[in-house]
């Protein structure tokens, strides 16, 4: 009798972790599990700020797919999802042949959302791979040496983030402790260099805990990082960006990085499964409506919470909780089982870091600023290695050893509670 095949659809947080624990879920004997990513490594997206910024390490952020399962347990097919036929239960992919399935993972990941800017998807860079990573890395790098070349310096070198989310604020709070480091290297006066988070909100870190938010913006400004709130991005050229506000329009010579949104895979999303706001809906049980045997996880999935009545935003968080249950599901239904798990999160909280050496955030209810922050982040890192990897990767790619090494003065963390 042939087994049936399951085949899951990207290697982020959501997919790789959903492989893993089928591995462990299924006999070999009970099903065929395949993983189709286009590259063979994993990376932790939570960290690429870092390597856009040029203050983390390239091998740390990346991991070796078939390093975290059993190559005789899962099949890895490098290669590029181009579509699905979803009747005919068929992925189609760039090089290899028609890919058949039993039952479908959909965990493809994130393109930027451009909201409709001008110029936004020509023109600005965006943090949404180590490739792109890298390459902001290295303009950054590149403006710094051209600018010192210059004999007038009539202009300030403008960098300007759209977006004040976890990804932006992390993002700034890296470049801030890199652009001094970057003066002394190319003889540029840290004056002649402005660095500009631009928000549509009226405060950073929406949704958020309010003095926590409050709490990063003072130390990033205290980094030297100017804040443009309930500001918009009109338009962005080759060369400039043009900003809206109350006070009216200003252009600036800049070279910008765009934070501001995310949207799921367009290969799948309102292409072949219909999406919402450029996310697929999933049912409770996390399949995709209409098919059931085809699931949605992580950055292409739209989950709704039924306490605020909008969906859940697309995080690592949510995305590492999704892979349990949808894992679990998965396997039920190839053992013939018929009750399926709803998929119930609990949220844990979430810490941002603030470079380097500063963090806030709230966890489990409790509010924690500074160094503690900083070690909690870390252990949320720990965490995540060890659920895909064990020992094996919390030593080779965990930040504790960094953490502590950094850490040479005594711990004096803030902490408050939530409860009033």
């Amino acid at each position: 009798m042939k087994k049936p095949r399951v085949v899951i659809l990207g290697s982020g947080y959501a997919g790789i972790l959903t492989t893993v624990r089928l591995q462990r879920l299924l006999h070999r004997h009970e099903a065929e599990i395949v993983l189709v990513n286009k590259h063979n490594y994993h990376y932790m997206t939570t960290w690429l700020h870092e390597t856009a910024a040029g203050t983390g390490d390239d091998n740390i952020i990346t991991i070796d797919i078939d390093s975290v399962f059993d190559t005789n347990r899962v099949r890895f097919i490098k290669d590029t999802v181009v579509d699905i036929q979803k009747d005919a239960q068929l992925v189609i992919l760039e090089n290899g042949d028609p890919l058949a399935y039993d039952y479908l993972v959909v965990g493809l990941g994130y393109e930027p959302a451009t909201y409709g800017i001008p110029g936004i998807a020509e023109y600005s860079h965006t943090i949404r791979s180590i490739n792109s990573a890298r390459e902001i890395r290295t303009i950054i790098e590149n403006r710094f040496a051209e600018y010192a070349m210059r004999k007038d310096h009539p202009e300030r070198l403008i960098f300007v983030v759209g977006g004040a989310g976890f990804t932006g604020i992390e993002f700034v709070g890296e470049l801030a402790e890199r652009i001094p480091q970057l003066c002394t290297r190319f003889g540029i006066h840290p004056d002649q260099v402005r660095l500009l988070n631009v928000e549509g909100a009226p405060s950073i870190l929406a949704g958020f805990d309010e003095s926590i938010a409050t709490y990063t913006q003072s130390s990033l400004e205290q980094m030297g990082v100017e804040f443009r709130l309930s500001t918009k991005i009109k338009s962005v050229g080759p060369e400039h960006v043009t900003l809206l506000s109350e006070r009216g329009e200003e252009t600036l010579a800049a070279m910008v990085i765009w934070t501001g949104g995310i949207q799921g895979n367009t290969v799948v999303c309102d292409t072949v499964f219909e999406a919402d706001r450029g996310r697929i809906p999933a049912d409770e049980f996390l399949r995709i409506p209409g098919y059931t045997n085809a699931f949605v996880i992580g950055d292409c999935s739209s989950f709704l919470n039924k306490k605020t009545g909008r969906p859940y935003p697309p995080t690592a968080q949510i995305a590492i909780l999704q892979s349990k249950t949808c894992a679990d599901n998965v396997a039920a239904l190839v053992q013939g089982k018929r009750t399926l798990k709803p998929f119930d999160p609990f949220m844990k909280g979430a810490v941002t870091s603030i470079g380097k050496h500063d963090a806030a955030g709230v966890v489990f209810g409790i509010k924690l600023k500074g160094k503690l922050a900083v070690f909690m982040k870390a252990l949320i890192d720990v965490r995540y290695l060890w659920m895909l990897g064990g020992l094996k990767l919390v030593f080779t790619k965990g930040k504790i050893a960094e953490f502590l090494a950094s850490s040479k003065s005594t711990m004096e963390p803030h902490v408050s509670s939530n409860k009033k």
